[in-house]
C-alpha cells in the first residue's frame, strides 16, 4: 500500500513538472510574442491591440521621445511623421515629382516648379482618422524610420493632384506674360494659388489632415506654405519676347539719335540766318578743326598758299 501511495505520489509530483514546464513554455511563448516601441522625437506611433483571436482595436497613441512601450502578441504599431514634411515638384532627383503643367488665360502652356511645406496632423483622434481611411490603403507609414514608397504615393495623390488643380485654375486668370514678368501679377497669382490650394487639398483628403509647418500637435492646423517660382513659358516665347523687347530698345535708342538729329538741324538754320549759307559752313568747319583761324597784325602783308593737294 505504501509502495502504490509513494507511486501515486511521483505521478502527481510529474504531472506538476510538466504542468510548470507548460506553463513555462505558454509564458515564454507570450513574452516572446511581445515587443516593444520607443519613439524618436520627430515620430508618432500609432497602437493598435488585437490579432488573429481578437477583434482588431485601436489602443492609443505613442508620442514623440517617448520611452519603451510593451506590444502585446498580435498588437501592431504603425509609425508617422511628426514635424516640417515637404513636397517637392520642382523636378530635382529627389523630388517627389517633376513640374507641374498650367494654361494661362491665353492658352499659352507654361511649366510651375516650388515646393509645399506641411506638417501630418498629429492630433492622436485625427492622426487615427488619417490611417484608417488613407494610411492603410496607400501604406503610407514609415517603416524603419524611413518614408516608404506608399508615403510618396500617398503625396501624389493627395498633395500634388489637388496642387495641380489649383495652380491651372489660379493660372486661367491671367494672361502669360504678366506672369513670367510682372511681379505684381506673379503676386497675386500666387495669393490665389494658395487660396485654392488649401481648399482643394482638405476637400481631396477629407479633413485637415495636412497643417502648417509650425503645427505641434494641438491647436490649430493651419495652411500648408506654398513656394512657387514663376511659370516658365515655352523657349520660343521667351526668345520672341526677348526680341520684341530688343527691338522696343531700338526704337528708344533711334528715337532720341532722330531728335539728336533735329536739333542740329535747327541749329545749323540758326547760323544761316546769322552768318548767311557760306558763313555758317565756315563757322561749321571752323567748329570741327577742318579751317584755322591765323590772326593777322595789322597793317601786315599776308600771302596765303593754299596747302598742296
Amino acid at each position: 500500500m505504501s509502495a502504490q501511495k509513494a507511486g501515486g505520489g511521483r505521478r502527481l509530483l510529474l504531472k506538476g513538472f510538466l504542468l510548470a514546464v507548460a506553463l513555462l513554455v505558454v509564458s515564454g511563448f507570450a513574452l516572446s510574442a511581445c515587443s516593444r516601441v520607443s519613439t524618436q522625437p520627430d515620430e508618432v506611433v500609432l497602437h493598435y491591440a488585437g490579432g488573429v483571436l481578437e477583434a482588431i482595436k485601436f489602443e492609443k497613441c505613442i508620442n514623440p521621445s517617448s520611452g519603451a512601450t510593451l506590444l502585446g502578441p498580435g498588437d501592431s504599431g504603425y509609425s508617422y511623421p511628426f514635424g516640417q514634411r515637404t513636397f517637392d515638384f520642382s523636378g530635382a532627383d529627389d523630388a517627389e515629382s517633376k513640374p507641374l503643367s498650367v494654361v494661362s488665360k491665353d492658352n499659352v502652356e507654361m511649366a510651375v516648379s516650388g515646393v509645399a511645406t506641411f506638417t501630418l496632423n498629429t492630433d492622436c483622434r485625427t492622426l487615427q482618422q488619417f490611417h484608417e481611411k488613407i494610411g492603410l490603403k496607400f501604406r503610407a507609414y514609415y517603416e524603419e524610420g524611413e518614408s516608404s514608397d506608399g508615403w510618396r504615393r500617398m503625396l501624389n495623390i493627395y498633395m500634388r493632384v489637388p496642387l495641380d488643380r489649383a495652380l491651372d485654375a489660379a493660372s486661367q486668370e491671367f494672361e502669360w506674360r504678366g506672369l513670367f514678368n510682372d511681379p505684381k501679377v506673379k503676386q497675386a497669382w500666387e495669393a490665389r494659388v494658395g487660396q485654392l490650394a488649401r481648399e482643394f487639398i482638405k476637400a481631396t483628403a477629407g479633413g485637415d489632415y495636412f497643417c502648417n509647418q509650425n503645427y505641434g500637435g494641438s491647436g490649430q492646423c493651419g495652411d500648408i506654405s506654398l513656394t512657387i517660382q514663376k511659370p516658365e513659358p515655352p523657349e520660343a516665347l521667351v526668345a520672341a519676347l526677348a526680341s520684341e523687347q530688343a527691338a522696343k530698345a531700338e526704337n528708344v535708342a533711334q528715337t532720341q539719335r532722330n531728335a539728336k538729329v533735329r536739333t542740329e538741324i535747327e541749329s545749323i538754320k540758326d547760323l544761316v540766318r546769322v552768318l548767311g549759307p557760306q558763313g555758317a559752313v565756315l563757322w561749321q568747319a571752323i567748329q570741327k578743326g577742318q579751317v584755322s583761324v591765323v590772326p593777322v597784325p595789322q597793317g601786315s602783308n599776308l600771302n596765303i598758299t593754299p596747302p598742296g593737294r
